[in-house]
């Protein structure tokens, strides 16, 4: 007979169903968002020419051999098709990759170092990323193969803000105060640094101010392919150490007790996390908070367990990002608005009210 108050098969079975229901809900929404978001752009065109081209492309032509026939004229056509399939596709894929790719990183982070306040942008990681990434532009170094160093500076540059933050930050891992302003005395360091590259090239800015707030206008084809790489290699590993990252909530002495190597894994997670920030912020520059907000949906809904939280995190993120995406090109239609401000607006509020509560409950609620 089971204990009283204790819960019954029935109970964990209807548990699981639910979380299947949950769990099949977030990937509808991503895929009817990622639908969707193909027919939001600055310019307009008509939804069925936008369906006629994604299924005429998609199909390699099997589909809709004259995708605007009886609709547009044929000139007007092969500039539609050029703005949908080499440039809203690409942007969508992206913002995906690159949400899913923060998300992923910002519960890492949160789990690593027991902080829910955790996150690649506050903790100086984007911009040790921007900093890496920025150097190509401002000391014109692998431009023409950018699709490869661009990446590979970024993850160097925030590899180098990881390593400064284990550092600084000690043995106080889990001390709210010590990160936090780890992570803002990092940031104001590393914004200097930016501003000397970029007096040391003024032509350097033109090309990096736009790139710093945040944006899906240089997707391309072969940027997707190589995001979606280091996505997928990150993402894979992160998964996989996901039970590692459960034992660790358990406090170092403990992780310690169970056989876990806690000095190495809690490097080799950061290492991943700045793998895929770099990643991220190479191809969209910083994009702030996805990695903050996306792991506390994900745990609110589905439960503390990181097997969850870190794959539902990048799910999460995709969803916030590309979301973000649509509603910045609705808003100023004729404008390109930085997707990096609307995160900011809904970031910075949510992490405040974080800040508050964790206060509150490190006061006993006075």
């Amino acid at each position: 007979m089971p204990a009283a108050g204790a819960p019954g098969v029935g109970d964990r079975l209807g548990r699981r169903r639910f979380g299947g229901w949950l769990l099949a809900s977030t990937v509808a929404t991503m895929a009817f968002l990622t639908l969707a978001s193909f027919f939001v752009g600055t310019v307009p065109i008509p939804f069925r020419v936008v369906a006629a081209i994604l299924l005429h492309q998609a199909s390699n032509g099997a589909v809709f051999s004259s995708p605007c026939a009886g609709t547009v004229p044929a000139f007007r056509c092969a500039a539609f098709t050029a703005i949908v399939w080499d440039l809203r596709v690409p942007a969508v894929l992206l913002a995906l990759i690159a949400g899913a790719a923060l998300g992923l990183a910002g519960g890492t982070l949160q789990g690593v170092f027991r902080n829910p306040l955790a996150d690649p942008y506050l903790f100086g990681l984007s911009a040790g990323a921007a900093v890496g990434a920025a150097g190509l532009y401002v000391f014109n170094i692998g431009l023409r193969e950018s699709n490869i160093t661009l990446p590979l500076f970024a993850f160097l540059g925030a590899v180098v803000t990881g390593a400064a933050i284990l550092a600084i930050a000690g043995g106080r891992l889990g001390s709210v105060e010590t990160l936090l302003l780890s992570g803002v005395a990092l940031s104001y360091l590393l914004s200097g640094v930016l501003s000397l590259m970029l007096l040391y090239n003024p032509f350097g800015s033109l090309q990096v101010s736009f790139w710093l707030l945040g944006g899906l206008t240089g997707a391309t084809w072969d940027r997707v392919g190589v995001a979606f790489g280091g996505l997928l290699v990150a993402g894979s590993l992160l998964v996989v150490a996901s039970r590692e990252v459960n034992v660790l909530q358990l406090g170092d002495e403990v992780a310690l007790s169970l056989g876990v190597e806690v000095a190495r894994v809690r490097t080799r997670l950061i290492l991943l996390a700045s793998l895929a920030t770099g990643f991220a912020v190479a191809f969209t520059g910083v994009i702030g908070f996805v990695g903050l907000i996306s792991p506390h949906i994900v745990r609110r809904i589905f439960g503390p367990d990181y097997r969850v939280v870190l794959p539902g995190s990048a799910l999460v993120g995709g969803i916030f990002l590309l979301g973000a995406s649509d509603l910045a090109q609705t808003i100023l239609p004729q404008t390109v608005l930085p997707v990096g401000v609307l995160t900011a607006f809904a970031g910075a509020p949510f992490f405040l009210y974080l800040l508050q509560r964790k206060r509150r409950q490190g006061t006993g609620g006075r």
